[in-house]
């Protein structure tokens, strides 16, 4: 073409934004040494959240974290013999969506054995 138009674009018709409600969350992180004590208390856990009628996502096993340590069997002459230790630390998710006040105030009572470290978080 000898002369240059350039086309005219109607404009795009602007979509409405969707709104995306925030979905609150209760993330339940639970640890232990003995994964049979691990798995005892997450069950007391999802029991006790079904009971209300939660919606739960989990248990979801998180990978093992092991700790390893080496140490000398003696003290001075016999450098090379030493023994290896190791620590296994267990770990699981649960996610409970939407919890009411009657849930978090259930999972607060309950008493879990000793040695099972738990970390709550809303999300």
């Amino acid at each position: 073409m000898a002369t240059s138009e350039k086309a005219e674009k109607a404009p795009a018709p602007r979509r409405a934004k969707k709104t995306v409600e925030a979905v609150q969350r209760l993330r339940i992180k639970v640890r232990a040494y003995e994964h049979k004590v691990l798995d005892a208390s997450v069950r007391q856990i999802m029991e006790t959240a079904l009971r209300y009628d939660a919606k739960i996502a989990g248990p979801i096993p998180l990978p093992t974290e092991i700790k390893k340590y080496t140490v000398n069997r003696s003290t001075f002459v016999y450098k090379d013999a030493r023994e290896q230790f190791e620590m296994r630390i267990h770990k699981r998710v649960i996610d409970i969506v939407d919890p009411s006040a009657k849930i978090i105030e259930a999972l607060t009572n309950l008493s879990l054995p000793s040695g099972v470290t738990i970390d709550v978080k809303m999300m």
